[in-house]
């Protein structure tokens, strides 16, 4: 959407400094860390924005991209860090690899069932609509609608992975708390349940919009 420069660099800024302190205030991070963190974003932002079409786009249209997409965030998973002690880091880390992996496979579902989410190029800028209470309250119940699938999606995938990976890797759930710190639960339930999350926002809900003609 074409929208004032301005708005959109006072909300940056805003969710950022939000997400910032958020982190010093619950005592998760300090102050140097959330300095390397958002110097570090900006370093990866210089790499990655000129690929960004390009990835996309394999993403988007090579065959068996899922399959990498998917094997790499494994991989990346196990394979990034090692913990001396639990950390909840760890689970934070496949929680977002497990949800990316979501997304992009979603998108590439999306693109090869022909259900396009973003207009075409020449298209672009979209200009904002005038707000209408119809298209409030079509927003507002696409929203209601969202929400409770993908809680419905997680609850449902947590109810099943912790339980699978503690049978498959043979680990009591007499205590659940305690048998979600071991890495063997910890990983395939973050992973897979945020990933069925990512894949559920980028596929299933839009295909529900279509369905009930909220789309």
């Amino acid at each position: 959407y074409q929208y004032p420069l301005i708005f959109g660099l006072i909300l940056a800024f805003c969710w950022c400094s939000l997400v910032c302190c958020s982190r010093i205030y619950m005592g998760m991070h300090s102050i140097l860390d959330v300095i390397a963190g958002f110097l570090y974003a900006i370093l990866i932002l210089l790499v990655f924005h000129p690929l960004v079409d390009l990835i996309d786009n394999f993403n988007l249209t090579y065959k068996y991209a899922p399959l990498i997409i998917i094997s790499l965030h494994l991989a990346l998973g196990i394979f990034s860090f090692t913990l001396d002690t639990w950390s909840t880091s760890r689970g934070d880390t496949a929680q977002i690899l497990g949800c990316g992996a979501g997304v992009a496979c979603g998108s590439h579902i999306n693109y090869m069932v022909g259900l396009q989410l973003d207009p075409p190029p020449h298209a672009l800028p979209l200009s904002l609509s005038s707000l209408t209470v119809t298209v409030f309250g079509k927003a507002i119940l696409r929203l209601l609608i969202g929400v409770v699938v993908l809680l419905l999606t997680k609850i449902g995938m947590k109810k099943v992975t912790i339980p699978l990976a503690c049978r498959i890797f043979r680990i009591a759930q007499a205590d659940v708390r305690k048998a979600r710190q071991r890495m063997e639960v910890e990983l395939p339930y973050r992973y897979v349940t945020y990933g069925t999350v990512g894949f559920s926002l980028m596929f299933v809900v839009p295909c529900l919009f279509h369905f009930i003609g909220l789309s």
